[in-house]
């Protein structure tokens, strides 16, 4: 029986271990397409002619190295039609902004598979993003120029609490905001906190960057519920805190 038993795990650990090695999932159709894109918030897929073309490895590696971005390859050129695609390319998809982020292998100088994390890692925008120096930059690369920002310190109660509660509203505001979650107990954020007259001590609140105009708002003191949240997104695309903010400027005059 011990023997038997034995066996069976030796056999499910070999077998475990051979699906990793297999490779990522092949994607055969659009229909397979649309739905790993819709499977998660951020996804990758390689547009390969087949798992011996260029980028396949590193593609493969990447899998393993950021396990938490799902990864796939399609071989079927028809598809890759659809996405604007003509050639080897590696693909990162995400639902925040509904952006596809394209990294062509043809033009890429040299591809080896830490610069390939550092692309994921780069352009990784979830529904609330976590922001440090590497996901500044694909923050900032993104079409949708207005962020709500969360300011919390990392290890306070309320950090994990209003990435969880505003991390489920983010999605309301796709393609209108980016959700930004900013450690204030981070030295290297002090700059952000000092752009919104803040201190360390002040937190958590919740502001509103607008790179178009460069101009920024602040949640008034409070309680951060997802209605008050909403409200304050819901005044900013009505143009409602534009418009206080001139009022208040002509008053200063």
């Amino acid at each position: 029986m011990l023997v038997t038993l034995c066996l069976t795990l030796l056999a499910s650990s070999v077998i475990a271990e051979k699906e990793k090695e297999s490779g990522v999932p092949k994607l055969d159709d659009m229909k397979a397409v649309k739905a790993f894109i819709d499977s998660a918030e951020v996804v990758v897929i390689g547009f390969l002619e087949n798992e011996e073309s260029f980028g396949y490895e590193e593609l493969l590696s990447v899998s393993q190295k950021v396990d938490f971005v799902p990864a796939a390859i399609c071989t079927v050129k028809e598809v890759w039609a659809d996405f604007s695609i003509s050639s080897g390319t590696i693909s990162l998809f995400r639902k925040a902004d509904n952006h596809q982020e394209n990294l062509v292998l043809a033009e890429a100088k040299t591809l080896n598979s830490d610069g390939l994390v550092n692309f994921v890692s780069t352009n990784e925008i979830r529904y609330i993003t976590e922001y440090d120096q590497v996901t500044a930059v694909g923050l900032f690369n993104s079409e949708v120029k207005t962020h709500l920002v969360i300011f919390a310190n990392r290890g306070n109660k309320e950090y994990t609490e209003l990435k969880e509660r505003l991390g489920a509203l983010a999605p309301e505001f796709t393609g209108k905001f980016l959700f930004v979650l900013i450690n204030g107990g981070v030295k290297s954020n002090s700059k952000s906190l000092n752009y919104f007259g803040l201190k360390s001590t002040d937190l958590p609140r919740v502001g509103i960057y607008d790179r178009h105009s460069d101009m920024k708002w602040l949640l008034p003191e409070g309680e951060i519920s997802t209605e008050r949240v909403r409200d304050f997104c819901q005044s900013f695309l009505n143009g409602e805190l534009k418009k206080q903010a001139g009022e208040e400027a002509k008053t200063e005059l």
